[in-house]
């Protein structure tokens, strides 16, 4: 099965490619994973639900075969022709992470084929994999989405914005299940280069739920936010002793 990465890009790119009166830019997009995406061809399909010249509401759905696997939608904003004041566009948060340059490389625990190990570089800057809790990493993606195409800004983000319950967990993923069941991403500006930084943190309730949210940079600085609804499940070691 396929990492909700590839899948948000790839819807994300047919909504780009909607037609527009004026030049707009995707400030929230919503991924709803229905199923499992496998690994064989698929189908993207968008339409542009509400149109407008300041806003504008676009939805997409993932399909292989006649199964529905995922859906999305984006609010699309027109970009003004001019800036605004940069004392209003500064992150008001600070600074952002250290560079990708100071961060440590991810090193592969086997040579298999996944989207972790080979589709992504990954530079730990806080945490990593492994390790329980939040992290700080920068991802860049090693391959185009499609063949022969240089991916977008937002498919880059939208490949990396779902690593956040991945790279934060709080629970052992040879054991348990912490699985997203959306990726939803605001973003106030364009990414800047190919690097991508999640500060990412997981937040588990008492019932099975939870949620992934990360706050997102380029070298530049803050350009956005995404969460993700975790269904949250400990293994059935676990719940058996739980239970007894």
């Amino acid at each position: 099965m396929q990492h909700g990465g590839p899948p948000a890009a790839l819807m994300a790119r047919a909504i780009e490619q909607l037609p527009a009166d004026v030049p707009m830019a995707v400030a929230r997009f919503t991924m709803e994973i229905l199923r499992p995406v496998p690994l064989q061809p698929l189908e993207v399909k968008a339409r542009v639900e509400r149109p407008g010249k300041r806003v504008q509401l676009a939805t997409a759905v993932l399909s292989a075969g006649e199964t529905e696997l995922c859906r999305a939608t984006a609010w699309r904003i027109r970009r003004l022709d001019g800036r605004l004041d940069p004392a209003l566009t500064a992150d008001p948060a600070g600074t952002a992470p250290p560079g990708p340059e100071e961060g440590e490389l991810h090193e592969r625990e086997s040579d298999e084929p996944a989207f972790h190990r080979t589709g992504v570089e990954m530079r730990f800057v806080r945490g990593s994999f492994f390790d329980m809790g939040a992290a700080t990493v920068w991802i860049r993606l090693l391959h185009p989405v499609v063949d022969a195409e240089t991916p977008s800004p937002l498919m880059r983000v939208l490949s990396a914005a779902d690593f956040g319950n991945g790279v934060s967990a709080r629970m052992d993923f040879r054991s348990s299940l912490f699985i997203n069941t959306d990726l939803t991403v605001y973003l106030d500006r364009e990414l800047d280069g190919e690097w991508v930084c999640l500060d990412a943190q997981t937040f588990l309730g008492p019932e099975g739920s939870g949620f992934a949210e990360s706050a997102l940079f380029d070298p530049a600085g803050r350009i956005g936010r995404s969460v993700q609804a975790l269904l949250v499940e400990p293994s059935a070691v676990q719940t058996a002793g739980d239970d007894g």
